[in-house]
Formats: structure tokens, sequence, C-alpha cells
């Protein structure tokens, strides 16, 4: 093999791929947050919303759910224009992967709502509470802290999925790398300290989620002894 690797090169260029990072880290933690919201709140509406907010919200999963991201981020930033709605690249990025998230996002809180004992809501039903306060201060912690491990997964996919939204010039961690190995023809270097970057920040994400689980809704209870 006759191929000579110059990873001094990649380091010429570190600024850039970290900032590049940054902007991923950044746009990946923005959306999560928006896309866990509306995912709580589409989760409520297919389970106890009227039967058309049912169908709707339905229909939006099953869209998402059985359509490409990148199609989506296309129809965001090149199709709504036609109708008037511009947004630049960033916020087609931060709203498409928002979306996106949520389509997948409800169906894993929906699953943990459905876990939530009967029993809690016949009690909080008995006390007067209302639909939504008893989502809110009843169903949602459970379901949440039930379907926690799935979020966490499905949030590291949308970190990795945010390397398709450089096709809208938003440049994050891959438009970078593109941009350097094809001005420096050194596409391996490049590309396999890319793939390390995103292999440490999605190990990194799910400590983090783990972490902040533990201090969510594990912290204070009772260590669970095995017999």
């Amino acid at each position: 093999m006759s191929y000579v690797f110059q990873f001094g090169i990649v380091w010429d260029h570190w600024p850039k791929l970290l900032e590049g990072a940054w902007l991923t880290l950044r746009l990946s933690a923005a959306s999560l947050l928006l896309g866990l919201a509306l995912s709580v709140a589409l989760a409520f509406g297919r389970r106890d919303g009227p039967r058309w907010v049912r169908a709707l919200v339905g229909a939006y999963v099953e869209v998402i759910r059985n359509t490409p991201f990148l199609v989506q981020l296309f129809i965001l930033y090149f199709t709504l224009p036609a109708l008037g709605l511009r947004m630049d690249a960033w916020q087609a990025a931060l709203i498409g992967m928002a979306l996106n998230f949520a389509g997948y996002g409800c169906e894993i809180v929906r699953s943990g709502m459905e876990a939530v004992p009967r029993g809690q809501l016949e009690a909080a039903r008995a006390l007067g509470l209302t639909p939504l306060r008893i989502f809110r201060h009843v169903v949602a912690p459970q379901a949440i802290a039930i379907a926690w491990p799935a979020l966490a997964s499905q949030a590291v996919l949308l970190m990795l999925g945010s390397s398709l939204v450089s096709a809208i010039s938003v440049e994050e961690l891959t438009a970078v790398t593109n941009s350097l190995q094809s001005t420096t023809f050194r596409s391996f270097e490049f590309y396999f300290v890319a793939t390390a970057l995103y292999l440490v920040m999605a190990l990194a994400l799910r400590v983090a989620l783990d972490g902040l689980h533990w201090a969510l809704f594990r912290r204070g209870r009772p260590v669970e002894r095995r017999q």
C-alpha cells in the first residue's frame, strides 16, 4: 500500500473541526429539547385527545416515520419558500430535526403512558383532577421516566442524523469535513477524525442522558437489592 497517512494536516485545521462539532452539539441539543416537548404534546393528543386530533397525530407519525429525513429537510428549506414561508438553513435544520424526533418520540412516550398503572389514573379522577392535570402531574412524569432509555437512544440517533443537514449548507461537522477534504485531498484522515468525533459525542451524550435520568428520576430512591 503506497498511501502515506498525514494526520498533521488534520491538526492544522483542528479549530474548524471543533467549531463544526460544537455546532452539531448545539443544534442537536436545541432540537432535542423542542422535539421532546412536541413528543409529549403529541402523545397526549394521540391518547387522550378528540378523535380528529388522534387521527391527525397518527397521520403525522406515519408520515414522519415512513419518509426520509433528507426529503423532510428539503421540503422545509426548498419547498416551503415557494409557499411564502422562508427560513434560513439553521432554522430549517432545527425545525426538521425536532419534527423528525417528535414523530418517533411520540410513540415512545405513548408506550410509557400505557405502562402507568390504571389505579393511579382512577385515583386522580376520583380527586376531581382534569385530564390535563392528570397528564401533567401523574402520567407524564412516570411515562417519561419509563420511556427514558428509548428516548435517549433516539436522541443519539438524532445527533448522528444531524450530519444530513450539511445538504442544506449548515456548517456542522460533516459539512466542515467535506469542505476540508475537498481542498486538501486527504479524505481518509479527515473522515477518520470526524468518525472519532461523532463517536465521542455519541458516547458523551449517552452518559449525560443517563446522568440526567438518575438525577431526575432515581436520585433519593432506595437501592433495589437482588434476592
